[in-house]
Formats: structure tokens, sequence, C-alpha cells
């Protein structure tokens, strides 16, 4: 039986409205902007212990740092908020709260290495959602971004994306063996909707949604 779904996703995708939709129809958790909140609470400092360790870390965390925070909601960043040592600090907490999560079971979690992380998981389904960049561009724009903002975010976030995956599970993202279903966003996030809901209960003992 299906207690857990996982949405790895390219950037402006739509992964995150449809994240929600299916949280809603499922009546499950969904872990967006709610994981990212745990990750801040949990890694929270005291602020001269940051100031020290900042000038001591390496470019490369700051790129893997903001890559995995645009997970939390597409195009909003709460970087300012995390106060955080290094990005082996942020791979670590996180990883627990997934599988935390992973075991309270009936949760939709969006992006943060929760496929790779509970990628031996049974009780899991795992997706992936893109879109031609031109779609994403386009979705971006209609979320308050200007047209070079999006060109900008769609042509480098899934690199910081990819760079963080192949850091820390030692695979090219986004390493589609790992996924279940891999789906393109342009029929519409109701029929994405739909489509994974059929596919879960395809694979599962018992009908869900």
């Amino acid at each position: 039986m299906i207690k857990v779904l996982t949405i790895e996703r390219e950037y402006g995708s739509g992964a995150n409205e449809i994240a929600q939709i299916l949280a809603e129809r499922l009546g499950w958790k969904l872990w967006d902007q709610l994981l990212t909140t745990e990750i801040a609470h949990h890694l929270d400092c005291p602020k001269l212990h940051v100031e020290a360790q900042e000038e001591r870390r390496d470019p490369l965390y700051y790129r893997l740092f903001k890559a995995f925070l645009r997970g939390s909601f597409e195009g909003s960043l709460n970087a300012h908020r995390m106060k955080l040592a290094d990005a082996e600090g942020i791979r670590s907490v996180t990883e627990k709260l997934v599988r935390r999560a992973a075991a309270e079971g009936n949760c939709v979690i969006v992006g943060r290495g929760s496929a790779y992380y509970l990628r031996d998981l049974p009780d899991a389904f795992h997706i992936f959602v893109y879109a031609p960049f031109e779609e994403k561009v386009q979705r971006l724009q209609r979320r308050g971004k200007t047209e070079q903002e999006a060109i900008q975010l769609a042509e480098t976030v899934d690199l910081d994306r990819a760079a963080f995956i192949k850091q820390y599970f030692g695979v090219d993202w986004p390493a589609r063996h790992y996924f279940h279903l891999m789906m393109n966003t342009t029929s519409g996030d109701e029929a994405v909707v739909q489509t994974i809901l059929d596919a879960m209960r395809a694979c599962s003992r018992t009908p869900v949604g």
C-alpha cells in the first residue's frame, strides 16, 4: 500500500501546484514549505556563530544551499531565515526529517532529495515532472517573474539541483531509474494529477484518492 509520494521536478514545471492538489485529493500532509520551516527550526543557531562560519564556507555550499531551498515553493527563497554552518548540516537534518515524514506516512514530499533518500522504501511512489523550457519560463512569468528573471532561473536552478544530487547521492540528476513515473506538465495540472493518481492505484494493493 502506497503511503508516501515524492515529487522531484524541473524548476518552473509546476510541481508545487501539482503537489498541493495531490495532497488535497489524497487527504495527505504536504511537506513543501513545511519542510523548509522545519529545517530552519532544527538548524537555528546563534548569529555570532553563523557570522564566524560564513567566511569559511566554500562557495559551492551557497549554490547547493540555494538549490535546496528553492524546493520550498518555486520562486520563494527563505535563505535569509536559515542560520546554518554548511550544506552537510542541511543534508543531514533534511534526511532525518524526510525519513520521519515517510515513517508517519500519508504524505506528499516535494524535492529535497526525498526520492533518493527513500528510493528503497516499499510503500513510496516516486514521480518526476518536467516541461519544455518555454513553458517553464511562461509559468514563472505568470507567478510574477520578469521574462529575464524567469529565463535566468529556468537556466540555472536545475544545474544547482543536479550538482547537489551528484554531490550527495553520486548519481546524475534526475537518475530516471529512481522514478515510477515521469510526466510532461504541458498536458495541464489536472491531467497530470489524475494520471499520477491512476498510476498510484495501479501500483497499490488498495485504492487511493
